[in-house]
């Protein structure tokens, strides 16, 4: 017995000694992603001023093939001799040479752009995302696409129209297709000319993945500077009366402001609590203007960056839905909205007395409601009459309203939601777009279809019609 025990008790000691399992390794690391890790890097830093639409130092960033184009820039498997890790590291006190005009990258993102490289620099972009768009390679359409925006230069000679990777130019009456301005964001979600027409914003990106906002030259239509904001699209181009800012909207519900020439951000605003809009600058500049899915409209002092007030009542319920679009009247600080409820409203920009919970004393006039959400909403020239636009279930609605009395002077239905309109042609002519991509030129004093023409290339030569009407007038 004595013996038995003994030689299970050895045993037990032998198998804590020898027989135990052997403690857990952690899990080789994973290759790194060139598209989900590398490419965000590159895009964020980089694609600025390395892509088709702006090629600086003869590189183009864009894609895995144009990397491994660039005679040394990676080597793969040595990031020791590869000048894309060189040129982004710092050596010793003295800053990394690249980005040139930004934040230097980050520690760890130089680490893991060297890592990439170690390991073999291999490529697992999906092949739907391979393409790369150039003025020599541009888009081709099978399909017509929802036109988000329209613009006319202050000249009144163009119109502008955004599609996939690019701004449209056509003469302002729709008969020729003027330019093609392509960069590397996906969706153009608004476009917007400066007030001295020299150059176009735009605004847009690859949704859930990058906001890019990008000034284009006019005079040779060519990419100024592209700019990587947040990780979703933008929206709400506007233009200081001076043309030295540049505001947007984000879905991160911040409101940013640039500045026109550097791209660099001069204001960083987080009072809305959801998607950020619309923007539009006070007369002088002054103050910034911002309208979001969270139901409110909001003022910001410029220079400060300071949230200053709720231009529209707080009260809850107050607005039935978010606002999705704004304007000012030329002359005066005076403001449109409109959005989810499909009531046109006017506002005074500045409170003349204590606010009192409930009010909603900056409300100047409520004009009649449309059917479905209005997503556009613009005055004319001299602040007489606004144009807005709208969609439902069933299509799409135009109207027009006299500012001063509030009354509506014509309503066009469309055969799709509509959800770009604005003015032209001397105000004698009104733009709009929206879900089915074909422009449509209204008489601005009847509301009559003068012409309409397809927004996308791919059906230009077909679908375009010619001018039926004396009353597109082009200056």
């Amino acid at each position: 017995m004595i013996l038995a025990r003994t030689a299970f008790l050895m045993a037990c000691v032998l198998q804590s000694v020898v027989g135990q399992e052997p403690a857990p390794t952690a899990a080789p690391a994973k290759p790194v992603s060139f598209h989900q890790q590398i490419r965000p890097i590159l895009q964020a830093s980089c694609h600025g001023c390395h892509q088709p639409a702006r090629v600086e130092g003869d590189l183009i960033l864009t894609s895995h093939a144009a990397l491994l184009a660039a005679e040394d820039l990676i080597v793969p498997g040595a990031p020791k001799r590869s000048m894309l890790v060189d040129v982004v590291t710092p050596h010793g006190e003295e800053a990394p040479e690249m980005p040139d005009d930004g934040k230097p990258l980050s520690e760890a993102d130089v680490q893991l752009i060297s890592r990439w490289i170690a390991e073999g620099a291999s490529d697992d972009t999906p092949a739907n995302e391979q393409k790369v768009y150039s003025r020599d390679d541009p888009p081709v359409y099978d399909t017509p696409g929802t036109i988000t925006s329209l613009a006319f230069s202050p000249d009144q000679t163009l119109l502008a129209v955004p599609g996939l990777h690019e701004v449209m130019l056509w003469k302002a009456d729709g008969s020729t297709l003027v330019a093609r301005l392509i960069g590397l964001a996906q969706r153009i979600e608004s476009i917007a000319f400066s007030p001295d027409g020299k150059s176009l914003a735009a605004v847009g990106g690859s949704p859930g993945r990058l906001g890019e906002v990008q000034v284009w030259s006019l005079s040779d239509y060519e990419l100024a500077f592209s700019r990587a904001v947040t990780f979703d699209s933008l929206f709400g181009a506007s233009w200081s009366p001076d043309g030295s800012k540049i505001a947007f909207g984000c879905t991160d519900a911040t409101v940013r402001v640039i500045d026109s020439k550097s791209g660099e951000q001069v204001l960083y605003q987080s009072a809305h609590s959801d998607w950020v809009l619309g923007t539009v600058f006070s007369t002088d500049a002054s103050h910034l203007v911002t309208v979001s899915r969270d139901r409110s409209m909001k003022l910001t002092l410029v220079a400060s960056q300071q949230f200053i007030d709720n231009i529209t009542s707080i009260t809850p319920g107050a607005l039935h839905g978010g606002l999705m679009a704004v304007d000012r009247h030329p002359t005066k600080d005076e403001l449109l909205i409109s959005g989810s409820d499909g009531t046109p409203r006017l506002y005074r920009m500045y409170r003349k007395k204590k606010r009192v919970i409930g009010d909603d004393f900056n409300l100047l006039k409520a004009f009649e409601a449309l059917p479905g959400r209005v997503f556009a909403a613009s005055f004319n020239s001299d602040g007489s009459r606004i144009v807005v636009a709208s969609s439902d279930q069933s299509g799409g609605t135009l109207r027009v309203c006299d500012v001063k009395t509030g009354k509506t002077l014509w309503t066009q239905n469309a055969p799709q939601g509509l959800f770009a309109a604005t003015f032209g042609g001397g105000d004698k002519v009104i733009a709009a777009g929206g879900f089915d991509g074909i422009v449509r030129l209204h008489n601005a004093a009847s509301g009559e279809v003068i012409t309409e023409f397809a927004a996308l290339p791919f059906a230009a030569q077909s679908t375009v019609k010619a001018t039926t009407s004396s009353e597109v007038i082009v200056r």
